[in-house]
């Protein structure tokens, strides 16, 4: 389910409702990679499929845990439509855990519940969505955050 607002008080009356899934996103060793290179994370744990395979916990490459974090940017308009938004800003991150691995190759997608809904001035609500990233055949989200934004109308 998508959830579409229009005004700071169409959000703050929705809070409590639960949104998604997303669509499925594969987690390729190629994305794993380049983000590596961007954040200059070169742990063998990310890069090495060689050496995962044979001495990591998980059989192989997993992504970084901020990869699977900065993912939500691309799966939240899955998620909420803040529609005739003028500005959308990220305000930050609430509670931020990531209790499972995403190994390289498997699909994750994104749920979210919407926790919280403020205004901020006249125009303007700060939202909470609560985003769980899970990976497909997985029985723990590979991450759980608190996502803050805020939408200027």
């Amino acid at each position: 389910m998508l959830f579409t607002f229009s005004s700071p008080q169409e959000a703050i009356d929705a809070v409590g409702i639960k949104v998604g899934p997303s669509d499925w996103l594969t987690v390729d060793q190629e994305r794993i990679d380049l983000f590596a290179r961007a954040t200059g994370d070169f742990q063998w744990i990310h890069v090495d499929p060689e050496r995962a395979k044979r001495e990591g916990p998980f059989g192989a490459t997993i992504a970084h845990g901020y990869l699977t974090l900065s993912l939500v940017s691309e799966l939240l308009p899955q998620l909420v439509n803040p529609k005739g938004r003028k500005l959308g800003i990220n305000y930050g991150a609430d509670r931020l855990r990531f209790p499972a691995p995403v190994p390289a190759g498997s699909r994750i997608r994104a749920r979210g519940e919407l926790i919280k809904a403020e205004a901020v001035g006249a125009d303007t609500v700060q939202t909470t969505l609560r985003v769980t990233i899970e990976v497909e055949g997985g029985d723990k989200p590979a991450c759980v955050a608190d996502i803050i934004t805020r939408s200027q109308f």
